[in-house]
């Protein structure tokens, strides 16, 4: 093997070579036999990981394109000898990507499409000079530019993608088509963006630390407190969406929607206050969380209780409770912080664990997980949030739980002691089903896991009953009556028990037939006894096409919101201006 080849410099020229040479066996003798490539829309025009010489082959074979890639580059002059970031070109756009070699052969290849080509977005150098007035309109100013086209969809135009839900998810992701001057309209049930942070329990605050959280294109200023509390977020999107000049039509709800095969558009039902209006986009996106409707358990008895019956979702907050007994069931997120909410307000809180679930100490979670990438100490060694998100990116998820497994068997050692206390008063741990811990467990199922602020100690202190390893036979007048006999006193009662998967919405807005051919949306297929589904590579469904034409899902915590909403933007954007998108599928290669 040339010496070369042991370089990132080398090995890219020759990468680049064995491309141009058309040659699909020669590509793949570059990676390892179990090395792996992830393409995010720059050649399969979706989220693609191939494992392997003989997919990496298939791909090749099957996407001609791939073959006409050229101007590889080390994007990083003080980029390591085996690993660093990269940049290339295609026919239709520009990308970046990361690699690492082992031996002179590639262990991993992440290629991810930046732009595309005559259509890049409206930043930095090409950013506008300023507001240009309508020549039809030479007295409208920019305020009434705005106002009008707010509200001009639906009577001059359609909007090209119509975004369901106005957090988080359908800000950035109408941010980054605003740059790409793609007409996009969002749509959210509250009066302001922020409610549907305003509207959560009083005490909450982000549990992920401020360096993870960025939105796109307005990082939060250097003042920012490490964990961002729920109002200050809410009021952080609100003016989010002013800054970015995003148009949101508040108060509004989708009603229903149908696809018409035939015009290639949706009809869109909506109600905007007391109206009823009709839009006819060409691509709806749903971007109401990654998750469905509130899980909310039909115990016997319930409509005898005298108390508040209530999930997790309705809480609001410890003051109506104060001097009262609560029963808290289930032990997640929400239960332990509700739980601790109580407890500040004076309450007596019981939570109810029937189920194993793992806590991660948060500064442990920073110090283990996030410390390389998302920190104060990656800031000041010149790591920016764009190259953490794209070096976390292209980390498949094969190794990324390999690379996890170890980093919770230091979270385990760290944090020994603390592990004792809780499993000393009969709290219920695991490390998840394989040993990967809190962020496997998020990517299969987003649930399983405690991020722990505080509340964790209440429980292993007392100061928070537990009851665990037993579950709710039936609900009395005056409490809950556990499977073991056992009679929890209590003056309300709040089921902290989750949600179902993202696809009910589809089920609820378009129609059970439609979600049954999309099918779940969020989760990975690994094997394991709680996601038996086939090995994908991806998570399902999210950020790419679906089996449903025109209908895409956007979710996921703050981070994976910045960093998937640029792929699905420029996914709508190729749409848009008719370009070619053969979507890679391997089944029919």
């Amino acid at each position: 093997m040339s010496e070369h080849l042991n370089t990132l410099e080398g090995w890219l020229l020759h990468f680049g070579e064995a491309l141009a040479s058309g040659d699909a066996e020669a590509v793949a003798d570059s990676f390892l036999e179990g090395g792996f490539w992830r393409d995010l829309v720059a050649f399969t025009w979706t989220l693609k990981t191939l494992e392997g010489r003989a997919e990496i082959a298939a791909m090749l074979r099957a996407t001609p394109q791939a073959f006409k890639a050229d101007s590889w580059r080390v994007a990083d002059a003080a980029a390591a000898l085996t690993e660093g970031f990269i940049s290339f070109e295609t026919p239709q756009g520009r990308g970046e990507g990361y690699v690492r070699l082992v031996g002179g052969k590639c262990l991993t290849l992440l290629t991810a499409l930046k732009g595309l080509k005559g259509h890049e977005e409206h930043l930095g150098r090409n950013r506008p000079v300023g507001f240009s007035p309508d020549p039809a309109r030479p007295l409208e100013n920019w305020r009434d530019a705005r106002r009008r086209e707010v509200e001009n969809f639906g009577v001059d135009q359609q909007p090209f993608v119509l975004i369901v839900g106005g957090g988080q998810g359908g800000l950035g992701l109408a941010a980054r088509l605003r740059q790409l001057q793609t007409p996009t309209l969002i749509v959210e049930r509250n009066a302001r963006p922020g409610d549907q942070w305003r509207s959560r329990y009083h005490s909450l605050s982000l549990h992920d630390p401020v360096w993870y959280d960025h939105m796109p294109y307005l990082p939060f200023p250097e003042t920012w407190p490490v964990y961002t509390p729920k109002d200050k977020m809410g009021d952080w999107l609100d003016a989010y969406a002013e800054i970015m000049e995003l148009n949101i039509w508040c108060e509004t709800t989708l009603v229903g929607a149908q696809y018409d095969e035939a015009k290639g558009r949706w009809r869109a039902e909506l109600r905007r206050g007391s109206q009823t209006l009709v839009l006819h986009p060409h691509h709806l996106v749903l971007a109401v969380g990654n998750a469905g409707r509130p899980n909310m358990p039909k115990f016997p008895g319930a409509e005898t209780f005298s108390g508040d019956l209530l999930h997790s979702s309705q809480y609001r907050g410890g003051a109506a409770y104060a001097g009262k007994r609560v029963a808290v069931i289930g032990s997640n997120n929400s239960a332990h912080d509700i739980c601790a909410d109580l407890v500040a307000h004076n309450a007596l809180a019981t939570m109810i664990q029937k189920e194993s679930t793992h806590i991660i100490r948060s500064e442990t979670n920073q110090a283990v997980y996030l410390q390389g990438s998302y920190s104060q100490e990656a800031v000041e060694s010149g790591v920016t949030t764009d190259q953490a998100d794209l070096r976390g990116a292209s980390l498949p998820i094969r190794l990324l739980e390999n690379v996890v497994r170890g980093l919770t068997a230091k979270v385990a050692e760290i944090d020994a002691d603390f592990y004792a206390r809780l499993e000393a008063v009969g709290f219920m741990h695991d490390f998840g089903e394989d040993g990967t811990g809190m962020p496997l467990k998020y990517l299969r199922r987003a649930s399983g896991y405690y991020i722990d602020v505080g509340a964790a100690d209440l429980v292993a202190s007392g100061v928070i009953t537990l009851v665990s390893n037993v579950g709710v036979e039936r609900i009395d007048a005056d409490g809950v009556v556990m499977s073991d006999g056992r009679k929890i006193e209590a003056d309300a009662i709040v089921c902290a028990t989750g949600f179902g998967a993202m696809d009910q919405q589809v089920a609820d807005l378009i129609s059970p037939e439609v979600a049954a051919k999309v099918g779940r949306a969020w989760g990975y297929g690994s094997g394991t006894a709680n996601d038996p589904g086939p090995w994908e590579g991806e998570i399902r469904n999210m950020w790419k096409p679906t089996p449903q034409q025109g209908l895409w899902f956007h979710g996921g915590n703050l981070s994976q919101s910045r960093f998937f909403s640029q792929f699905l933007a420029l996914q709508l954007k190729a749409r848009q201006i008719g370009l070619a998108t053969p979507i890679y599928d391997p089944s029919r290669a």
